[in-house]
């Protein structure tokens, strides 16, 4: 039966997204072709000139200038660094969302592009290069051009639209404070008009060009950050017994956390993650040192499982090393939260998909287990992210262009389909919305 009540509510939304206002969806679809240029102009620039997390001082200019020379409201700068444009529509209606992140990343990009970046900063003391290894450029791009055309059809539009340009999706430290999507929320981005409905994308450089995949409910993990330290006791290398060997203690620890996944978490339910990606201790081979510290990160999509994993992961960290004769501590500190596509919305949006695409290119994924402070706006209002897929044609396999790499890739035919979902999205749901 309940197979069935989905199966007709999603034939009625079908139905519905094909009756929407066919002349304005002719219209924005063949300005939404004609824009490429414009669209990957404005990529090429960001991507020439990246910035780093909350330092996107010129990026955010350069967005407000040309968001004003389009007769929409601007206010800027909102959480540091970001955007916030507001058109009002001619006639009333619900007030929607759509965000695109800004910053880039501290790598030094490797290709022989014309429009590569030779950026250069120092970062955690250290000089690096700096590089959209994310696809963010194309996400500002894609929403400029989005701004550009429903400004021009501002008449058709029922209700109003908000865009955010989001610095600081990546992360700062912690010293940098709330930031990002959840200082924009601070902020008051979400209200005065407040939000009904927010709709996000992000490029996915593995995924086939101009694909568009998504998944209702729990889409992108949980994150949080965790931190070990362990305090033993020094000794020499030669005679252990002597001391608390906290090297040895962390790596019984990094056994344990892998032991609270499979043996403490029910993961027929939903999956979990803990990595230790960096461990440092002592500074000479036949030395024991004092103390031993780990950073790691975990993945969650279920808000239960989150709580009783970071209790056991807390115990298990100090047991283990009390066993040894040591002391352990585990921090951790709360990032961002689960990106939960809202179900009911996520089926009437999913003809609009399909016909932005092509029906043959939407389809649903599994979850993943990155994750996206998207997450914060859905916490507020309705919220559906979806991934545009940009795999490079001409990139072979065995070169995966994979994301947050000096060899990061993106094909720019695909961003004419993030313009076209995004409009699709944005009108339809105007005339949906009762």
């Amino acid at each position: 039966m309940g197979n069935k009540l989905a199966f007709l509510l999603l034939l009625v939304a079908s139905v519905a997204a094909a009756q929407v206002n066919p002349k304005l969806q002719a219209k924005i679809e063949q300005e939404a072709k004609a824009i490429e240029p414009k669209l990957i102009e404005w990529r090429r620039h960001f991507h020439q000139n990246p910035e780093l997390s909350n330092q996107e001082i010129k990026t955010g200019a350069y967005i407000a200038a040309h968001l004003k020379s389009l007769g929409i409201e601007v206010q800027y700068p909102v959480a540091k660094t970001g955007v916030v444009g507001l058109l009002r529509g001619a006639k009333p209606g619900p007030v929607i969302a759509l965000r695109a992140d800004m910053d880039a990343l501290p790598v030094a990009e490797r290709n022989s592009l014309p429009f590569a970046s030779k950026e250069k900063v120092l970062f955690n003391g250290q000089e690096t290069g700096v590089m959209h290894a994310c696809g963010h450029d194309a996400h500002m791009s894609i929403l400029m051009a989005v701004a550009e055309i429903l400004a021009k059809n501002k008449s058709e539009l029922k209700g109003t639209v908000k865009f955010f340009f989001q610095p600081a999706e990546e992360g700062v430290p912690a010293s940098d404070g709330t930031s990002g999507a959840e200082l924009m929320i601070k902020e008051g981005v979400m209200e005065n008009p407040k939000v009904d409905v927010v709709f996000g994308l992000h490029i996915q450089s593995l995924t086939p060009s101009g694909k568009i995949t998504f998944k209702p409910e729990g889409l992108m993990a949980a994150v949080d950050g965790l931190s070990i330290k362990v305090m033993g006791k020094g000794a020499h290398g030669a005679t252990p017994w002597d001391g608390v060997d906290p090297i040895y203690v962390s790596s019984q620890i990094i056994t344990g956390l892998q032991g609270v996944v499979s043996r403490q978490t029910e993961l027929t339910k939903a999956g979990v993650v803990i990595t230790i990606g960096s461990m440092h201790a002592g500074n000479r081979g036949n030395i024991i040192p004092e103390v031993a510290t780990m950073e790691g990160t975990i993945r969650t999509f279920d808000v239960a499982m989150r709580t009783k994993l970071h209790e056991n992961i807390k115990q298990t960290v100090a047991k283990i090393a009390e066993a040894s004769g040591a002391q352990a501590e585990a921090t951790i500190t709360t990032g961002y939260p689960v990106t939960y596509n809202d179900p009911s919305l996520t089926q009437l949006m999913t003809p609009t998909l399909q016909r932005a695409a092509g029906k043959e290119n939407v389809m649903q994924i599994p979850a993943v287990t990155m994750a996206e402070d998207f997450s914060f706006f859905q916490q507020k209002a309705p919220g559906l992210f979806f991934f545009l897929g940009a795999y490079p044609t001409d990139v072979k396999l065995e070169k995966a262009p994979v994301h947050h790499t000096a060899d990061f890739m993106i094909d720019e035919k695909s961003f004419v389909t993030g313009v076209k979902a995004f409009l699709a999205l944005t009108t339809d749901y105007m005339y949906l919305k009762k």
